[in-house]
């Protein structure tokens, strides 16, 4: 028998050879797998998003309308009893508020408190979260249970409390650093000084726990290695923690912002309605003493419609800022 025969275990033969060369390849199966729904993965995230979704349109979508609304049209007392008819006004509220130097002298306090707060709240958070890595279990859950009672305590009432501590007749505060009957709501600047503290007060545990939770999720390997090239803290967290928690510290950024820059109960209670002679107003107590105290209701509506404006843009432009740096979110 020919040992060119092709058999198992026998060296194929020269046709042979050339035969498998030239045929063709298998085509790959196009069949889709089984298990994986059909379209892929692109329709699964918002099949889970749509209830969501469908509550944040009902609560959000249409009285944002209804404020955009408001800021065009001629809306004051007279109107919402009836007595005159409603007109539409065009960009005449816009240019009336826009005419106005008090907006102006109030969305520069807006805009310098809410940015005070916002690094307030983030550096002791942030500290504090690094804290409770270093401590130990006994420590960490008083201090989280201390954070998270006054995470909890309602604005007006952790206010209320503030109040008492600074009260110049009967606080503590006082006492303590032997002020006297020194009053912190009569000057304009230790009046949102007292205010900033109550914010970050109240607002820190969120960024603690956030980025503690971050802090844990960073493997131990990489810790230690920072620890043995003799990093010490501050440098370990700006260069091995903060590059890590980027994506963590983007969102408790956007939080802090939004919160910080429509505060209102905490003016409000502290100051008492704005200060004296408004002295310590921000554009939310602005809109509302507009809106309900001098019953122009569209202008309250187009500073509303601003702050909101201004929201959007700084939350889109910071996210753009981190994409060119190439940062994933």
């Amino acid at each position: 028998m020919s040992s060119s025969t092709g058999l198992g275990g026998l060296r194929p033969s020269a046709t042979e050879r050339g035969a498998a060369r030239t045929a063709p390849a298998p085509k790959p199966s196009r069949r889709r797998p089984r298990g994986r729904p059909l379209g892929g993965s692109g329709w699964t995230p918002w099949l889970y998003l749509a209830p969501a979704l469908a509550v944040l349109a009902a609560l959000l979508v249409y009285p944002v309308y209804q404020l955009g609304l408001i800021s065009f049209l001629q809306y004051t007392q007279a109107q919402v009893s009836g007595g005159e008819p409603t007109s539409f006004q065009g960009l005449d509220n816009y240019a009336t508020l826009f005419s106005d130097s008090q907006f102006w002298s109030v969305l520069l306090a807006t805009l310098v408190f809410a940015a005070a707060c916002v690094l307030g709240t983030l550096a002791v958070g942030c500290t504090l979260a690094v804290l409770l890595t270093r401590v130990r279990a006994l420590p960490r859950l008083a201090l989280m249970l201390a954070a998270l009672g006054a995470w909890a305590t309602p604005a007006i009432t952790g206010s209320t409390v503030w109040m008492f501590l600074f009260d110049p007749d009967f606080g503590p505060v006082n006492r303590v650093l032997g002020l006297g009957d020194h009053s912190w709501t009569y000057g304009r600047y230790s009046a949102f000084l007292l205010v900033l503290l109550e914010v970050v007060w109240c607002s820190f545990p969120f960024v603690m726990i956030t980025v503690y939770a971050g802090i844990r999720a960073i493997p131990g390997e990489v810790l230690e290695a920072a620890a043995l090239d003799g990093a010490s803290s501050w440098r370990t967290w700006r260069s091995v923690m903060a590059p890590m928690l980027r994506p963590i510290l983007t969102v408790v950024t956007i939080q802090s912002v939004i919160w910080d820059f429509k505060v209102f109960t905490q003016i409000y209670v502290m100051t008492n309605g704005g200060g004296i002679a408004g002295q310590n107003l921000v554009l939310n107590v602005y809109a509302y003493q507009k809106a309900f105290a001098s019953s122009q209701y569209s202008l309250g509506s187009a500073i509303g419609v601003v702050m909101l404006l201004i929201l959007l843009v700084a939350t889109l432009l910071y996210l753009r800022v981190l994409r060119r740096g190439g940062e994933e979110l």
